[in-house]
């Protein structure tokens, strides 16, 4: 079972080439975060040619995730219990969906950016992570993988000036800490062993170019589920504006594979 993550800034904007990814590496299911669109606006017409079932939660032109599945797709969930509000008036942001496929359970993530740590929404990344935890801890008795764009740097080595991110989000104390918290449950991270390097490159200053990246996107698993595990890669091509159609999201998607 081969089963991969993609912040894919805009799936409209991508079509082709998620299209043309999940082809090439005959991927089994796919996490999809920043979709941007409610799911009367997507294009899925040629993924459910593919043989793609699909389950989308997005409310408009921001956030949205999607788990597109061509070996199951059953119990889905939109969004996980308590999980926390943002804006006014307060309400739940497109930001989780979780489904059943071939017996894993398979959770689309995309964890809030904190934009400044003292601004309103870093602490409510942080309340959003640590419900995420409380749920989390009840999945973990069955394959589960909780995958997507963290928003967080776990390691030095995830960023690649960490100076420079001194005093940024994704690098804080606090927000490594959550990010443990869930490997100190009996989670793994199991695609760094695998897959070493970064995931995310901004458009500024060909930051791709220059291999100036961020490592955010990552595939948590319950022991069940990291015990299968055996291989991993990131599909950097898939990043590189001299590669496909259109032009890049700005995150390339990390494959899994699974016994």
């Amino acid at each position: 079972m081969r089963i991969a993550t993609w912040n894919v800034n805009s799936l409209r904007s991508r079509i082709d080439r998620v299209e043309a990814f999940v082809q090439r590496h005959d991927i089994d299911v796919l996490a999809l975060q920043e979709t941007k669109a409610r799911e009367d606006q997507l294009p899925l017409m040629g993924l459910q040619a593919l043989g793609y079932d699909i389950a989308v939660a997005g409310l408009n032109q921001w956030n949205g995730v999607a788990l597109l599945s061509r070996v199951g797709l059953e119990d889905v969930q939109v969004g996980f219990a308590g999980m926390p509000t943002w804006g006014d008036p307060a309400a739940e942001e497109a930001r989780a969906i979780g489904a059943t496929c071939d017996g894993v359970r398979i959770w689309s993530l995309y964890v809030p950016n904190g934009r400044k740590p003292d601004d309103p929404h870093y602490a409510y990344k942080l309340d959003w992570l640590a419900r995420l935890r409380e749920s989390a801890r009840d999945w973990l008795d069955v394959p589960t993988a909780l995958v997507g764009d963290w928003n967080i740097c776990p390691t030095e080595d995830d960023v690649f000036d960490p100076a420079q991110f001194a005093k940024s989000t994704h690098v804080t104390p606090p927000e490594r800490a959550a990010f443990q918290g869930f490997l100190d449950d009996g989670y793994a991270e199991v695609t760094r062993a695998h897959a070493p390097g970064y995931t995310y490159w901004d458009y500024y200053r060909q930051r791709f170019e220059r291999d100036r990246g961020l490592k955010i996107d990552f595939v948590v698993g319950s022991p069940s589920l990291a015990a299968r595990v055996t291989g991993a890669f990131i599909d950097k091509d898939e990043r590189d504006p001299a590669q496909g159609t259109g032009s890049p999201s700005d995150h390339a998607p990390v494959v899994v594979d699974l016994s």
